[in-house]
């Protein structure tokens, strides 16, 4: 299994690629949305995206949206990881194609039962 993690913060994408490692997952680090398209492209495949919201270049939002476009990403999981608490922000990244919502701050366990409902990890 292979998760790509997109987030500006490193300390964060240090720390989600940890907790991912603990469930064997390879991962894959971007630190924007544009980035994350590049690294999705050149590391099939990828079957979990963590996405935050808030990022310079291209957000979140406007990278699930153009991840979705593309119908090669149709089995890819898309999770939002993020501060962005806001009912109607969860609900448009839902809409756009987001498959979960994970608000920070947040614990391991948090990821873990996310990745459990997303039938990733037993």
């Amino acid at each position: 299994m292979k998760a790509l993690i997109v987030d500006d913060s490193r300390a964060m994408r240090t720390l989600l690629s940890a907790w991912c490692k603990s469930h064997q997952f390879e991962t894959v680090t971007a630190q924007d949305g544009s980035d994350g398209l590049k690294q999705l492209a050149s590391n099939r495949p990828i079957d979990v995206a963590l996405v935050d919201w808030d990022m310079p270049v291209m957000n979140g939002l406007e990278m699930v949206r153009q991840l979705r476009a593309d119908t090669d990403n149709a089995g890819l999981r898309v999770m939002m990881v993020t501060a962005n608490t806001n009912y109607d922000s969860v609900k448009e990244a839902i809409e756009l194609g987001a498959d979960d919502y994970l608000m920070k701050p947040l614990t391991e366990e948090m990821l873990t039962e996310k990745l459990r409902l997303l039938g990733l990890i037993d």
